[in-house]
């Protein structure tokens, strides 16, 4: 038996886990850091660094500047653009041979997803450095696996998580604004899902109850978007760092990551699964469809209608979506609403952990009225 904040919890083993990686370094012109900071880790030798766009241009004159000097041996691969099974296997085909110490995964989510399952298959401790601040994956042992249309496949969980996660800000600054406010919207619904989770008791992402500190931590990184949100997409429109970046970028990538995973995941990220089953929505990306979940799940659990109008009106003051429209779903086809209820429903699925049971006729409902409320506040 667990208790949690009052919460009598029954289960038959009732452990609570937290998980984290090694190290995380985050500030302007962190990459400069990056061999001294393998080098400390007893990473000597080639490494593989799984590359986006952003980071071949500007990191990888960076890397060859600083990595050779610490020992290190930049082998750049670059990424597809999808974590999919066949990304995999190209990268896996590629990396044959080149008798690596580790895996660095630079770029986006996907990006950071895909070196972490390279870095399982070779059996090499993962390294995380984000050229965003768009999702909470770079500081998670687990990937979103997705299909070549872009939907959910399924994922892929591992059992440690990167040894190191260095974000240099002044390349976060310099990413168009969107990405960063795809990041406040995963990261937002971090608290409420975690609070969630923690109502019903349900286990986590790293398999055990909800730790106090994972869900504490998810209330910070709440607590610092909605302080400092709006002054974070000021700077990244000037291309700046700030107080205000640092503390989001340090909520969008560690607390949020920290949180979603010891803390638990709810309705929100069900709902962005299902969206993903509807091809119009490929063109969002990641935070733009978990923050119409999270208006949908604060529906569907019928929140406090004060608290709800708050979210309503964060998201519409930073340029999240509010309604089905803005993340590519017509709210008048009942067949993409079933098809989205019945899709973040499957077994296994978050929206399991919900304190009490969810029917595909509850989760339209509330779709539609969440569209209502977003259409009204157009």
């Amino acid at each position: 038996m667990a208790h949690t904040d009052g919460v009598v919890c029954l289960h038959q083993r009732p452990l609570t886990v937290f998980a984290s990686p090694g190290r995380y370094v985050q500030g302007p012109g962190a990459t400069y850091e990056l061999g001294r900071e393998l080098k400390r880790l007893g990473l000597v030798g080639p490494v593989l660094l799984i590359a986006g766009g952003t980071a071949q241009r500007e990191l990888q004159p960076i890397w060859n500047q600083v990595l050779p000097a610490a020992g290190i041996e930049p082998l750049v691969m670059p990424f597809g653009g999808e974590c999919s099974k066949e990304e995999l296997e190209r990268l896996l085909l590629q990396a044959k041979g080149r008798s690596a110490v580790a895996v660095v995964g630079a770029g986006g989510g996907k990006a950071s997803d895909t070196a972490r399952a390279v870095a399982d298959e070779l059996d090499l401790p993962a390294i995380i450095t984000p050229t965003l601040a768009s999702t909470d994956s770079p500081c998670s042992a687990l990937s979103v696996m997705y299909g070549a249309g872009g939907n959910v496949e399924g994922f892929r969980f591992y059992n440690r998580h990167p040894l190191l996660v260095l974000v240099d800000t002044t390349v976060v600054a310099r990413a168009p604004k969107r990405m960063l406010v795809g990041g406040l919207g995963d990261a937002l619904a971090t608290w409420f899902e975690a609070r969630t989770v923690r109502e019903s008791c349900s286990h986590t992402m790293v398999g055990g109850l909800p730790s106090t500190t994972g869900t504490a931590l998810a209330k910070l990184c709440c607590d610092i978007l909605l302080a400092d949100g709006p002054a974070a997409c000021a700077a990244v429109e000037a291309g700046a760092t700030t107080p205000a970046l640092e503390r989001v970028v340090e909520a969008n990538n560690l607390l949020s990551g920290l949180g979603f995973e010891s803390g638990g995941l709810a309705l929100a990220h069900a709902v962005h699964n299902g969206i993903t089953a509807i091809p119009a929505s490929h063109r969002f990306i990641h935070g733009e469809k978990v923050a119409f979940g999270l208006l949908t799940q604060l529906v569907l659990e019928g929140r406090p209608q004060a608290e709800i109008e708050e979210i309503y009106r964060y998201q519409k003051a930073v340029g999240l979506p509010i309604t089905l429209a803005a993340v590519g779903v017509d709210a008048g086809n009942d067949e993409q609403l079933r098809t989205i209820a019945e899709r973040c429903l499957i077994p296994g699925e978050s929206s399991h952990n919900e304190p009490f049971p969810v029917s595909a006729e509850a989760v339209i409902s509330a779709l539609k009225a969440a569209d209502q409320l977003g259409r009204q506040r157009s």
